[in-house]
């Protein structure tokens, strides 16, 4: 007999209706009454919330189960407990009815409450034996920690699961490591403690990833502050105890630096984000606190001892030995097999200066008479310096990372600037013989301007593009692997833009877009157009190129010779001035940030303002060449009797008005006299090459600065910048002989003229650019209205009865060939002893015109042969 159930509110009613039916499987009257009403099969009843589904596979009701799901009731649908109907079936071993349920896609890895799937619960309500493998060796414990899936993994362990690696050795832990699964990994060692160490071991795992490691030790030291100390501290002892294998010579150098590199790293970052993070500027570890937290780093000091020890003992022998370094090479080499023997010297303590004297003074092996011999010493003296100035400085990057983790951002620990201050001499000396050193391992000297200032001659004189590499391996690192110029995710973070009005829309959109997603990637669309892509953002910096120096926005003028741009001082009739060169500053960070090169090309003076180098009187030549030809003229001769009563207060345009303007406070009362003549040059190039146009080059750095670092751009002098910014063209050395002309009597096949073109073609195209740089000002060879710049080169013959004169007249020219450098038709003077092989006089010549040494100390150590060759430079 049937009751139709006319209304859904019936539900509760009908359902103690249909409840028994379906426990006794009457599926025909359980479908009569279903046919003649709206009864939801959905409906959940009773204290524990199932619904009629979950009593037909709980009680094997096959019949009314198929006709249920035929009705639409939910095969997933989870009780109080989390229960699924299919739970139920596998609990009372149900067969028909959980093969039934998956035909209707019931999902076998929804877990309830207990964290159990409905297989797990079938085998173990089943007596099914848990430690089981499979042909690979895997158990249920072992799945259960490759999907990170931690109520399963508790309620095994909880039920007598073994801790069981697979065939290839592979345990539980490895898989949730490998996975990031913290709250896995805390549930194993909640059963099995030992398994802690085992996970801080893993941090010298270089097949782990780094991230994953970090993601787990994150979550455990999250745990509570006793767990987050003593991750610390044990992550501490690793790395104290890697850092001492480093400082062995014995040990495998590249495999130690990048275990101990890697746990520091790990440990900085657990440090970070622990429960307590610093943040009121305190150098917690190094300022005599004795707080807990301040301990985790107290194994770590045994390490910075070490590290102490040996560079003060370098820099004592270096101090003894300047001029030989024999005596520190025998005893490195007498270290190094020491530590090969296993014997006399640990591995983390340098020995003595007692100790070093005696071992300096042994046999004549350590230290040959032969020529032979003192070349294959310094040869190894080389190497094993080398060596063993990579190992200390993969421990100083160590100590610095470690510094640092316990300042606020950018700010550098006192400790630390106080250590790179006290060794000095042996830092230096490690980077002039190995200067890779410098982008290996001191990547604090970019993050600290009071020591990259130390260091600043040493990484400029590097090769270009090894600085170039630095450039962006530090200005990208941070950011997601990724195309530069991409299609952001966000369709809001595409930059539109109207084409008619592209530089005020620009303006616009960049000023509101965020900076930090503008640093990852850019998307530009046109108002009204479908295309997008790089070539797309290719054109809009092609065109925002010319757009900055149209004479319309009133922001640059031309210089002299009509090739370059300098800021206008007048730039002010332009109500918006500051804000658009705030904008220009923007567009070239972003260019240079995502390696788009732009069509514009600016003073020597402008390049020198964005990177912070002062502008000297030669630089007012682009702006007013007769200007500067005067302030050449007053340096050059003395002015004590001419009259001219200058004094130090010029006559300038202020907002369109003439108007005296004082040079320093009270010029217009001091006198220029020869004694204080240069300090005017100064002073006036100052005023017309910075104080007039202050706010222009304020408002520009301002918006450059947002997307490239001051700190990173001082890698580059102007010539270089101009190289980054606009890009490296490729020079047509045939193009150029053809077209130079001679002076001075001397043609294209004399030797001496031949040498110099052997060298040009010799060296690398950054080189040669720099060159062409140098003696013309500009780094193309063809120029409007003309083939090719003519090089007028003369040649000057001196009579060199030494090589250490001939050397003498080296760094002469490069001093002079600063007074002859960036115009349009420059004199290459030269003074040049012609001897049978002048190769490496003629490299140190061209050296001097690209790298600009001037005021640099340079050194020369030289071995005399019958070919007067340059052995070492320093």
């Amino acid at each position: 007999m049937s009751r139709s159930i006319k209304r859904v509110s019936d539900n509760e009613t009908a359902v103690y209706t249909l409840m028994p039916m379906v426990m006794a499987d009457q599926h025909r009257s359980v479908s009569e009454l279903l046919s003649n009403s709206k009864f939801d099969v959905n409906y959940a009843f009773g204290r524990v919330k199932r619904s009629l589904l979950h009593i037909a596979a709980n009680c094997g009701s096959v019949e009314c189960l198929v006709l249920l799901l035929k009705k639409g009731a939910n095969p997933n649908y989870q009780d109080i407990s989390g229960c699924t109907p299919l739970h139920l079936a596998a609990r009372n071993g149900q067969k028909k009815c959980m093969s039934k349920l998956l035909e209707y896609s019931a999902d076998v890895n929804i877990c309830n409450n207990e964290g159990l799937t409905a297989t797990v619960q079938c085998l173990l309500d089943s007596g099914a034996d848990i430690n089981r493998p499979n042909v690979s060796g895997a158990t249920p414990l072992y799945f259960a920690c490759s999907h990170g899936q931690r109520d399963t993994a508790q309620i095994l362990l909880l039920r007598g699961a073994k801790y069981l690696s697979d065939k290839n050795g592979v345990t539980p832990l490895d898989l949730c490591v490998q996975g990031g699964y913290g709250e896995t990994c805390e549930v194993l060692i909640q059963y099995h403690p030992r398994l802690f160490q085992t996970i801080i071991q893993m941090t010298q795992n270089e097949d782990l990833r780094e991230n994953m490691l970090r993601q787990v030790l994150e979550h455990l030291s999250q745990q509570s502050e006793s767990q987050y100390l003593k991750i610390l501290t044990s992550l501490a002892e690793v790395a104290t105890t890697n850092g001492h294998k480093l400082l062995s010579l014995s040990s495998n150098y590249d495999a130690q630096m990048k275990s101990l590199l890697r746990i520091v790293r790990i440990f900085c970052h657990v440090f970070r984000i622990g429960p307590s993070s610093p943040s009121n500027g305190i150098d917690l570890g190094y300022n005599g606190n004795k707080t807990p937290r301040s301990q985790v780093f107290k194994p770590l000091e045994l390490l910075w001892h070490s590290l102490d020890e040996w560079l003060v003992l370098i820099a004592t022998e270096l101090m003894k030995n300047k001029k030989d370094s024999t005596d520190i090479t025998s005893i490195l080499l007498k270290q190094k097999g020491q530590d090969q023997d296993g014997t006399s010297i640990p591995p983390f303590e340098p020995p003595g200066p007692g100790s070093y004297e005696n071992l300096s003074t042994g046999t004549g092996e350590s230290k040959p008479d032969a020529l032979g011999g003192k070349q294959e010493a310094s040869a190894d003296c080389q190497d094993v310096i080398s060596m063993t100035a990579n190992r200390l400085s993969a421990v100083i990057q160590a100590f610095y990372m470690c510094c640092s983790c316990q300042m606020p951002p950018g700010m550098t620990s006192p400790r630390f600037i106080e250590f790179v201050c006290k060794h000095d001499e042996v830092l230096k000396c490690f980077v002039n013989r190995n200067p890779k050193i410098i982008f290996d391992h001191f990547h604090f000297l970019l993050e600290c301007p009071e020591l990259m200032s130390r260091f600043m001659h040493i990484i400029k004189a590097q090769p270009f593009k090894d600085r170039c590499e630095w450039f962006y391996e530090h200005l990208h690192s941070g950011q997601p692997d990724s195309d530069m110029v991409h299609r952001p995710v966000n369709e809001n973070d595409i930059l539109l833009v109207h084409r008619d009005s592209i530089f005020r829309s620009s303006c616009e959109v960049v000023s509101k877009a965020n900076c930090a997603k503008l640093k990852q990637g850019i998307a530009v669309r046109f108002h009204g157009e479908e295309g997008m892509g790089q070539g797309v953002v290719r054109e809009w910096f092609d065109i925002l190129s010319n757009e900055i120096v149209n004479p319309d926005y009133a922001l640059f003028t031309q210089s002299a010779d009509g090739t370059t741009f300098q800021p206008n001082s007048n730039s002010y009739v332009n109500p918006d001035h500051l804000n658009y060169f705030r904008f220009a500053g923007q567009i070239l960070g972003l260019a240079l940030n995502h390696r788009q090169l732009v069509n514009i090309y600016f003073t020597r003076s402008f390049y020198k303002h964005i990177l912070g180098i002062p502008v000297n009187y030669q630089d007012v030549a682009s702006i007013d060449p007769e200007y500067a030809k005067n302030l050449q003229w007053i340096l050059d001769n003395d002015i004590s009797d001419l009259g001219l009563e200058l004094t130090f207060s010029v006559e300038t345009d202020v907002f369109g008005a003439m108007e005296e303007v004082p040079l320093k406070p009270g010029g217009g009362s001091i006198l220029v006299t020869q004694n204080n003549k240069a300090e005017y040059v100064q002073l006036v190039t100052e005023l017309r090459m910075t104080r007039a146009i202050q706010p222009q080059i304020n408002a520009f750095l301002q918006g450059f600065h947002m997307f490239i670092p001051p700190s990173l751009i001082q890698l580059f002098d102007e010539y270089e910048l101009e190289l980054l910014l606009s890009g490296m063209p490729e020079i047509d050395v045939s193009d150029w002989i053809r077209n130079t002309e001679y002076t001075s009597g001397y043609e294209r096949e004399d030797p001496v003229i031949q040498w110099f073109w052997e060298v040009v073609e010799g060296i690398t195209p950054e080189e040669r650019v720099l060159l062409l740089q140098f003696v013309t000002g500009r780094y193309e060879l063809l120029v409007p209205g003309s083939h090719m710049v003519d090089l007028l080169i003369s040649w000057v013959e001196v009579d060199c009865k030494t090589l250490q004169l001939l050397l003498c007249h080296i760094l002469q020219i490069s001093y002079q060939l600063q007074a002859h450098a960036s115009t349009c038709s420059s004199y290459l003077n030269t003074q040049v002893k012609k001897y049978s092989r002048t190769d490496f006089l003629w490299r140190y010549i061209v050296a001097a015109m690209v790298t600009q040494w001037l005021k640099e100390l340079w050194k020369f150590h030289l071995i005399t042969d019958a070919q007067f060759r340059v052995a070492e430079i320093i």
